[in-house]
């Protein structure tokens, strides 16, 4: 009986050490989940918002626009958070820079005196 109990202990891990090491280990698997949620989805988003903000904040007179719910116009002024949009002859709108979906182009902004 003396043998078997020495052989297994000698079979069993070592409390100390691989404690230590198995808490690590599943943790891994977490941090790599975080990992690849910052990589794959927070990061490009983050600089999506940026080159949404650069597009609002750079929206000036004469500039052609698409608006979220699909009117094509010219800016014929901007605030600071709104801008008025000719839509067609003697028709403006006023508008949220939120609105705004796309900048086409711009034109050239001729002023009337």
């Amino acid at each position: 009986m003396n043998l078997i109990n020495l052989i297994i202990l000698q079979c069993q891990p070592q409390q100390g050490q691989q404690d230590g090491m198995s808490s690590l280990l599943s943790f891994l698997p977490f941090i790599l989940i975080i990992l690849v949620f910052y990589l794959f989805i927070i990061r490009p988003q983050q600089k999506r918002q940026k080159e949404r903000q650069k597009l609002l904040s750079g929206v000036k007179k004469g500039d052609k626009i698409i608006t979220a719910g699909g009117i094509h116009g010219v800016v014929e002024g901007v605030e600071e958070r709104t801008v008025l949009v000719k839509i067609a002859e003697n028709v403006k709108v006023k508008l949220e820079k939120n609105s705004i979906a796309t900048i086409v182009g711009v034109t050239e902004a001729v002023d009337k005196k």
